[in-house]
């Protein structure tokens, strides 16, 4: 006995041509699963949002407060607690770190694809490697460092540590953007007189330029998300946003609206530059891909 799906047909007339449309029910359970399952994903961060709109009162109660009027009180205790000098060390070490890794992992990942060095292997290997070794294992070493050279509590202690964190991966993503660009290029400017640095400038960097902005913004979002060396390494001077966060947690309990307020703020600058940056996103993450 064979079993078979059952699809419902219709047709569509466009400029005189019939098109006929077959409808799948597993293709529209599917559909439905994956909306359902995008919409649960999404569900905690509308309620974060609608949340830092409440009142404290209205956040706390059990069962949850759907109706309510919206008040942007929670946003003004939030800038009343200092929000104002995390956010900007959060920007400054983020940005900065950031330069620095495109500043160091183009060239780096340049020599290592269109113009391959000696043991290039062996150099990407030691790349990932500095990747395999757990945070934690590394951060008493780095504290005894960083305070024996009075770096403590110091923003650019976090725009070093950033830079190096996110170095490995930048150039191990720019290497493969740069792979998918045909040597024939270089090759082809240089008969024409260009040199070296006019052929990466106006021939190779346009092109990867989506592989780069994807780059970037990978490494934007490690770097104003990461916890740990911020926590370990900064006091209040040097102060992120995510050590900031942890604040509203004390022992009366967490303070709900102010927590939600301060995160909606804390996620607003990675959101928009993911927001300006997607076109880019989208062709960098799939550049060659489709060829």
């Amino acid at each position: 006995m064979s079993t078979s799906t059952e699809t419902r047909a219709s047709s569509t007339t466009v400029d005189g041509v019939e098109i006929t449309r077959r409808s799948n029910p597993r293709g529209v359970l599917l559909t439905v699963f994956t909306w359902i399952l995008a919409l649960g994903f999404f569900f905690p961060v509308l309620w974060m949002v609608l949340t830092a709109f409440k009142k404290e009162s209205d956040a706390a109660t059990n069962p949850p407060t759907f109706i309510f009027t919206p008040t942007l009180e929670q946003f003004k205790e939030v800038f009343d607690a200092g929000i104002g000098t995390p956010l900007m060390n959060s920007l400054f070490a983020t940005i900065v770190s950031t330069i620095l890794v495109l500043a160091l992992g183009v060239p780096a990942a340049f020599a290592l694809s269109l113009r391959p060095v000696r043991k290039t292997q062996d150099a990407l290997f030691f790349f990932i490697s500095t990747k395999m070794l757990p945070i934690v294992a590394a951060i008493i070493p780095l504290y005894v460092i960083v305070g024996r050279i009075g770096m403590l509590d110091n923003i650019w202690t976090l725009v070093i540590l950033y830079t190096a964190m996110n170095l490995p991966i930048a150039v191990w993503m720019m290497r493969s953007f740069f792979l998918e660009v045909p040597s024939e290029l270089l090759e082809a400017a240089s008969i024409d007189g260009a040199s070296l640095w006019t052929s990466v400038r106006e021939v190779i960097l346009p092109l990867i330029s989506p592989g780069i902005a994807a780059t970037a913004l990978i490494c934007v979002i490690f770097s104003w998300n990461e916890f740990f060396f911020a926590v370990n390494m900064t006091a209040v001077n040097a102060q992120t946003m995510p050590v900031f966060l942890t604040g509203f947690m004390s022992g009366q309990g967490l303070y709900w609206a102010q927590l939600s307020a301060a995160s909606v703020l804390a996620a607003l600058p990675v959101v928009i530059c993911g927001w300006i940056a997607q076109n880019k996103l989208v062709r960098g993450l799939s550049f060659g891909a489709i060829k």
